[in-house]
């Protein structure tokens, strides 16, 4: 499931008081305006709101025309900053001797995001990012008395570059852009993987989309797009890869519901479901709608989804009004049937679990999570997982079944779940599944522990070439 905001998240209204900043005197198309509301947006994620919520914020707040000139540049350096964050604040701490006001530093954040990059791939020249950066603090009246620090320090940066950057290395937070937390968990849940996993988290996701399997195949498709000058590649059972990412105004067929975007691990979920003409299925927490509508793709379904908050509820029906499809969407928690379950309701032949869970896996589409989890919230989340799947289980049909999914990476919302499930329910038969997907390139070392219930393994279930998010399927039948 796309992960909600964290608990510690802002209100996308609720502003914090250091992105309410005097008017900007700056080209809504200049670098310098575009890094002004990167560093407002990274500020926010620093108070704990989410990334995007924190930029809509910042595109709400500028003036009319401006934000629409400054969106994909606004967005793309924000993005490169979550994940480089570390980085770019231990580079801040080693050439600032007092630390600079919270603007300021984002700022220089931002500007040290677009300068690690080496000046044959970089985005914008050196000189350019350093002039910008100082553009954007003198335009900010209460912070223009920083401008000659910006400036200086940039320029000692770009002086000693390369001894800065193997400084770094031997930090291992500021070398991974993770916190210490989140890296330990890494090596230990993954001690052969561990440097692949966070690695691909560092990179950006491709634009995968899933094929409508009521309109068109993969191989009919690739067509369609070859006769658009649009390169892409299979990259699944429906999965379509393109080699350059785009907006969906541009990608054939999108509007007419001939193809939706979605990772290609995410796209296991409905056809390990198994779900076949007349069955009665739960989708639990099913929002945005991605597996919803994939699932009644795949076959003609009385189907009900079912999320918690109504704004989100509202995108599964948005969503499935473009593939011109339908269900039944309720609002409700899933870990309390009895709000939305009537005793008259039948039970369910299948049942689509994709819990709440720590969203580590998809962390390359959303690179601020990292910043906003704490290892705390793993055994809660463990424990809500746990709620909803004891609510759960008693709607399965005898002879049903039911998928466990998550996002995440880390083995207490994957492999150990699954394995207390089956040891609480005596009447649960584990089923073959893929078990643990690790994202991108990285794969889940073979489990030999589960036996032949773990599954066939990544490279079966995705193809061998596919580049996809981390996922957990565990999939159970009640006898």
């Amino acid at each position: 499931m796309t992960p909600k905001p964290s608990p510690r998240s802002a209100s996308p209204s609720a502003r914090p008081r250091e992105s309410r900043l005097s008017v900007l005197h700056l080209a809504p198309e200049s670098l310098g305006f575009a890094l002004d509301g990167a560093a407002q947006a990274i500020g926010a994620v620093r108070l704990g709101a989410a990334l995007p919520a924190a930029l809509q914020a910042v595109f709400v707040s500028a003036p009319e025309g401006n934000a629409a000139a400054a969106r994909g540049a606004v967005q793309d350096i924000a993005y490169r900053t979550m994940r480089r964050l570390a980085t770019a604040e231990w580079l801040i701490a080693k050439l600032v001797k007092k630390a600079p006001p919270p603007h300021v530093g984002h700022v220089l954040a931002c500007s040290f995001a677009l300068l690690i990059d080496d000046e044959a791939t970089a985005a914008y020249s050196p000189f350019t990012v350093v002039d910008q950066a100082v553009s954007a603090i003198a335009a900010r009246r209460e912070f223009s008395f920083a401008k000659g620090l910006v400036n200086a320090v940039l320029r000692n940066f770009l002086r000693e570059r390369e001894t800065l950057l193997q400084a770094a290395q031997a930090d291992e937070v500021a070398r991974w852009n993770y916190p210490a937390w989140w890296i330990d968990a890494v090596k230990k849940a993954w001690p052969d993987a561990w440097q692949a996993v966070l690695a691909a988290g560092n990179k950006q996701g491709p634009l995968t989309l899933r094929v409508n399997a009521r309109h068109s195949t993969v191989d009919a498709y690739l067509q369609v797009l070859q006769s658009h000058h649009i390169a892409a590649s299979r990259a699944g059972e429906y999965a379509v890869k393109l080699d350059t990412p785009m907006s969906v105004d541009r990608i054939p067929g999108f509007s007419d519901g001939v193809v939706s975007v979605q990772d290609a691990g995410a796209q296991l979920a409905a056809p390990l479901l198994g779900a076949r003409d007349g069955m009665r299925v739960l989708d639990a927490c099913a929002a945005p709608g991605g597996k919803t509508g994939h699932l009644l793709e795949l076959a003609k379904l009385q189907l009900v989804a079912l999320e918690s908050d109504a704004s989100r509820a509202r995108r599964i029906g948005e969503n499935l009004q473009r593939l011109r499809l339908e269900a039944e969407v309720r609002i409700g928690d899933a870990g309390a049937p009895s709000k939305w379950h009537d005793d008259i309701d039948q039970p369910f032949d299948r049942i689509l679990a994709d819990v709440p869970c720590s969203a580590s896996g998809i962390v390359r589409r959303h690179p601020d999570i990292r910043w906003l989890r704490r290892a705390s919230d793993i055994p809660a989340l463990v424990a809500e997982q746990r709620r909803i799947l004891e609510a759960l289980w008693p709607l399965v049909k005898p002879g049903g079944e039911l998928l466990y999914v998550t996002c995440s990476i880390f083995p207490e919302e994957g492999e150990l779940q699954a394995q207390w499930f089956g040891n609480k329910y005596q009447d649960a038969v584990r089923l073959d599944a893929p078990g643990q997907l690790l994202p991108s390139v990285a794969r889940a070392p073979a489990d030999t522990s589960a036996g032949s219930d773990a599954g066939p393994s990544a490279e079966a279930s995705t193809g061998a070439n596919s580049d996809h998010d981390g996922f957990f399927y565990a999939r159970f039948q009640k006898r």
